[in-house]
């Protein structure tokens, strides 16, 4: 099972960020399908971790669901990472989660990123803030971005970019060795053939 797990910092419920990572996310499962690979896809809504954020950022660790998030990330074999653009850049809140990670949490990591904002001018965010973001973090970010203003959503050309960005980071997730540790429990003996042995 491959398991992606998707950051998204939209702040209205619902929100239009929230809408492009649900797409990522079906689009990413759909390609990971095609290429023989189950994916088991867990949505982190920072809009509910915000106090939690703030906590970790005063006391210097998670507790509660935060830890869970955390845990989530650090074991994800893919990350789709979406926030809303604000002051021509991402949320406050997207960047105070990717703060709180631990050292070495996303090395290695094939990160899909994508953005929102009300007009097109801020699409750059993408490649002036999100990837060297996540190049810093040692993570790996594919090629193509999502940026999605607010006349793209329902149209081809929205579509067309989603289902590139995903089969890439299907792609990614699909060649790269596993780097987490597999569940004990997916591929178990049975007992008897264990005695015929």
């Amino acid at each position: 099972m491959t398991k992606v797990v998707v950051v998204t910092a939209g702040l209205s419920n619902p929100s239009s960020t929230r809408i492009l990572a649900d797409q990522l996310a079906a689009a990413t499962a759909a390609a990971l399908a095609a290429g023989g690979a189950a994916a088991d896809v867990e949505v982190v809504e920072l809009r509910d971790l915000a106090h939690a954020i703030t906590d970790n950022l005063l006391t210097g660790f998670p507790s509660g669901d935060l830890a869970h998030a955390v845990a989530a990330v650090a074991s994800a074999d893919a990350v789709i990472a979406v926030t809303p653009v604000f002051s021509a850049s991402y949320s406050g809140l997207f960047k105070s989660f990717f703060d709180v990670l631990g050292p070495g949490t996303l090395d290695g990591t094939p990160v899909l990123m994508a953005a929102t904002a009300g007009t097109a001018r801020h699409s750059l965010v993408l490649e002036h803030a999100l990837r060297p973001l996540f190049s810093y973090l040692h993570a790996s970010p594919t090629s193509t971005a999502v940026f999605a203003a607010a006349e793209d959503f329902g149209s081809r050309g929205l579509t067309d970019r989603v289902d590139r960005a995903a089969g890439e980071l299907a792609d990614a997730v699909l060649r790269r060795p596993r780097l987490h540790a597999a569940d004990p429990f997916e591929d178990v003996t049975p007992f008897e053939d264990l005695l015929g042995a």
